[in-house]
């Protein structure tokens, strides 16, 4: 039997973890598992680092530390795949990673846009982020079902994720 391998990427500096409950529930809604993630993370610098905690069905079997530079995303592509599941961030990413080669940017973010001066993301994410957990739990965000034609009709994108917190991007494209 294959082992299910899963990963949270975790945002430190200045030796803060962020979110981390957001995290814990993650992993908890993956594996049925309380961990708490706490335990495991030690951020070593002041510095932004990309904390990446792999654990199993089990327990947690790797903590990994990555200086994090951000990637500038103004440019987008609508690729559509109905079969691909991502339900659980598993570490094993091949589907993902072919989808990406068509220049999927957001196979790293979840993303929300301002539509009716209101900011709205997908009912229908691959994975549902921390992040966009968070914002929605605030009632920063609404989650809906977006449109082509309200995507098209979008003053603003923005993406999300654990590193990035809530990226609004006001010069953008995107193609179909």
């Amino acid at each position: 039997m294959k082992e299910n391998i899963y990963f949270e990427t975790i945002k430190c500096e200045d030796y803060e973890i962020f979110n981390l409950e957001y995290h814990n529930k993650r992993v908890a809604n993956t594996i049925g598992l309380n961990i708490n993630l706490q335990e495991y993370i030690y951020p070593l610098s002041e510095e932004l680092l990309r904390c990446k905690v792999t654990y199993n069905d089990y327990e947690v079997i790797n903590v990994e530390y990555f200086v994090y530079k951000k990637r500038e995303i103004n440019s987008f592509k609508l690729i559509f795949d109905d079969k691909i599941s991502y339900s659980k961030k598993y570490l094993n990413r091949e589907n993902l990673d072919k989808l990406f080669s068509q220049k999927n940017d957001s196979s790293i973010a979840n993303i929300a846009i301002l539509y009716k001066n209101t900011w709205i993301t997908s009912k229908n994410s691959l994975l549902n982020g921390t992040t966009k957990n968070r914002l929605l739990e605030e009632k920063f965000l609404i989650e809906k079902e977006i449109s082509l034609d309200m995507l098209k009709k979008a003053s603003k994108i923005a993406l999300m994720n654990a590193m990035i917190g809530f990226d609004i991007k006001e010069n953008y494209s995107f193609k179909v």
